[in-house]
């Protein structure tokens, strides 16, 4: 069973410190943002410590959080079925979300899913996309938790 959300379990019942890290574990802020919530959830359990970050559920696992990011992917990306690999990989990793072409000769959409696999979609936008596409670079941004999915599909916009 998991302790309450925002205490320290070393502390006794008289909430008097039975660690040294008590009242350091006190100061750690509950809402981190979304880049160091991983990292703050690894180091506050090697303390023996745990604090909710928000939206996440006290069962559910961080892989499992859902979270939104929007995209942009410059490089050769049009005219080489970028976009339709994009849909087919999102799809094979049960990501949502939608993928277009811009006027700027880019790629932009939106990916939402269990945190794992938008790292997985990810790390495949930035270095492998269709197989005539070359990447220069990748641009992730408005990345936030979400307690439910806004899409059901993963589209191809025109």
């Amino acid at each position: 069973m998991l302790p309450d959300p925002g205490v320290c379990p070393s502390l006794a019942k008289d909430r008097a410190p039975r660690c040294a890290l008590e009242s350091f574990c006190r100061r750690i802020p509950v809402s981190a943002h979304l880049a160091g919530v991983g990292l703050l959830i690894a180091f506050l359990s090697t303390l023996g410590c745990f604090v909710r970050a928000p939206g996440m559920s006290m069962n559910m696992a961080e892989g499992d959080t859902l979270i939104s990011v929007d995209y942009e992917i410059f490089g050769k990306v049009q005219g080489v079925f970028f976009r339709k690999y994009t849909q087919a990989e999102g799809k094979k990793l049960g990501l949502v979300g939608w993928v277009q072409n811009t006027d700027q000769c880019t790629v932009q959409g939106q990916l939402q899913g269990p945190i794992s696999k938008v790292r997985h979609m990810q790390e495949w936008l930035e270095t492998r996309g269709s197989p005539k596409s070359h990447i220069d670079r990748a641009n992730f941004r408005n990345e936030k938790v979400i307690v439910k999915l806004d899409y059901s599909d993963f589209q191809i916009v025109k």
